[in-house]
């Protein structure tokens, strides 16, 4: 796929559902955002804001008028993820926001997400726009246990704090599908494989193992990543949570090790990111970004 891209998500059991190639940080391939073609339609992940005309223009393709996009739902507030929030429903009259209740102030009034994410991100901010706030009237709060009802589907919330203590994620019963944000890892499909996702400043990693065993509890046949892409785990759900955590524990002892061999950590984050080889995924720079700022994450955990 390339950015702007629209699929139809073919796996056996899955009906209404599409997702779109978000371009993000200028990269194909990283970043998807879902479209449900529900009896009340809905858009899960809204992108960093900066392409947030592919949604729209996806919305077009599939055949869903503007006016009668109902939800945009977010597994959490950071913008890569929300950011294209506030355009989506500026365009999308009849649209609001579903949001983890613990982040949704944060949407509506966002200097402070932004001022974060600047300091978590550093020279990745220039890939991203300021997000545009989202009117209160048009933020829904949602916690574990609710129900989102889109008609012929419905997208069932559950907690999953370890990547960050405002996400959740959407199961969709009917297709049988997960939307795991960022609980289940970075799918590189054409790879094949699973990298972990680590950023400042929640990463708990003990909390991240638990977040698979709540996908695991849900049996899903499908794995929407936000990075990137569904993938069909019908025939092994159980290899791919568990190669995650693999991932994710040995990611973390590994920077753990590096912090007491070499006792600073620009020097760890450095290391890490010089080292960074990911032939056949994004582009060199995408790829030394993404594990400084992993890195980061590990490094802030360690200091609780």
């Amino acid at each position: 796929m390339e950015p702007g891209d629209v699929s139809e998500v073919t796996i056996d059991g899955c009906s209404d559902l599409y997702y779109v190639d978000t371009g993000m940080f200028g990269t194909a391939g990283y970043g998807a955002a879902y479209v449900l073609d529900a009896e009340r339609p809905a858009i899960v992940e809204a992108g960093i804001g900066t392409n947030y005309e592919y949604l729209l223009e996806a919305l077009d393709e599939i055949g869903i008028d503007r006016d009668a996009l109902e939800v945009v739902a977010v597994t959490h507030i950071h913008l890569d993820h929300a950011g294209g929030a506030g355009f989506l429903v500026e365009k999308c009259p009849n649209a609001d926001v579903y949001v983890p209740a613990v982040g949704a102030g944060l949407l509506a009034e966002p200097s402070r997400l932004v001022a974060g994410t600047k300091a978590a991100v550093g020279d990745q901010w220039r890939y991203y726009v300021e997000p545009e706030p989202i009117p209160e009237d048009r933020i829904v709060e949602i916690d574990d246990g609710d129900v989102i009802d889109l008609g012929d589907h419905e997208l069932h919330v559950h907690a999953a704090p370890g990547h960050a203590f405002h996400q959740v994620i959407f199961d969709d019963p009917v297709n049988e599908t997960v939307f795991a944000g960022d609980a289940a890892g970075i799918w590189i499909p054409n790879l094949e494989t699973i990298r972990e996702t680590t950023p400042p400043s929640d990463f708990d990693l003990g909390e991240c193992l638990d977040d698979l065993e709540t996908i695991r509890g849900l049996d899903p046949n499908v794995i929407c990543y936000t990075h990137f892409g569904p993938r069909d785990v019908s025939d092994d759900l159980d290899e791919a949570l568990d190669e995650y955590a693999a991932v994710l524990t040995e990611w973390a002892e590994a920077v753990a090790e590096k912090r007491e061999e070499l006792g600073d950590d620009e020097a760890v984050i450095d290391h890490f990111g010089s080292t960074a080889d990911l032939p056949g995924a994004w582009n060199e720079r995408k790829v030394r970004t993404e594990a400084e700022l992993n890195t980061r994450g590990v490094l802030d955990s360690l200091e609780e």
